[in-house]
């Protein structure tokens, strides 16, 4: 383990490099939010910071609002995937993208136990006035059709950029497909990318989107679909697992009733 003053040099020594630092991964150092408080120079130097899956929490999302505050940050891709960031993580960074100083073009924050009351922070950053986010993947939250709607009232205001935006997994439904008929209603020439797979959004759904879609030309993806995927949390992806006793190995000992391994 590294002390804060061995951390501090290797700062020093990545920023003084003559090395392109065009990607930042945590991961090449330490999964930690310790090493990325230690090394945020180095992350506000970078073009891209891949920091999913780090065991990052909120007290990262409120280092990384901080960037904005120097005008010498070069970082345009910010991936935060599969960390617990929760709401509180996600509206401190939302504050501190709504500055005129940070270009970042993509923010990737799927699993990252956000519910729809990180949505409104999400839907003003949208829709702030020098906001340059061009893609956002928000898939595998627990956003519900409320937090959907208010996501699409930033996605249809003037001021939003967006070109690609994900909501796989999110429990949407056929109320959530209505909000975002009204908002294509507006000017969405920007939007060229739309996931909406993991959804239930029924047959209603889907007839109210897809003329809409295809008009616009964009691209846009429903399948697969269905009620399973409105259980919330990991809870949608489990299924009963059956042993095949034709192909199993013959050297396994099964017992009740064929759905136990001893």
């Amino acid at each position: 383990k590294l002390s804060p003053a061995q951390w501090s040099a290797v700062a020093f020594v990545l920023l003084s490099s003559e090395n392109n630092l065009d990607v930042f991964d945590l991961k090449k150092f330490s999964a930690s939010e310790e090493t990325l408080l230690r090394l945020l120079p180095v992350v506000k130097a970078s073009n891209k910071a891949v920091l999913s899956s780090c065991n990052l929490s909120e007290r990262s999302c409120e280092a990384l609002s901080s960037i904005p505050s120097s005008q010498s940050s070069f970082l345009k891709e910010v991936e935060l995937s599969n960390n617990d960031l929760q709401d509180s993580g996600v509206n401190l960074l939302c504050a501190g993208l709504k500055c005129s100083h940070w270009k970042l073009e993509t923010l990737r924050i799927n699993v990252c136990n956000l519910s729809e009351r990180s949505c409104e922070s999400l839907s003003s950053l949208l829709s702030f006035q020098f906001s340059c986010l061009r893609e956002l993947d928000l898939s595998n939250n627990d956003l519900k059709d409320s937090g959907v709607k208010l996501l699409f009232d930033g996605l249809g205001n003037p001021h939003c950029k967006l070109e690609t935006l994900r909501l796989s997994g999110c429990l949407m439904t056929k109320e959530g497909c209505a909000t975002l008929s009204s908002a294509l209603n507006y000017d969405l020439s920007h939007l060229k990318e739309l996931d909406l797979s993991y959804n239930h959004l029924g047959d209603s759904g889907l007839k109210l989107l897809s003329a809409r879609l295809e008009h616009l030309q964009v691209s846009f993806r429903v399948e697969p679909g269905g009620v399973r995927w409105l259980r919330p949390g990991l809870r949608k992806y489990f299924c009963q697992l059956t042993i095949d006793t034709n192909t199993v190995n013959r050297k396994l000992r099964l017992s009740d009733n064929n759905r136990k391994v001893e």
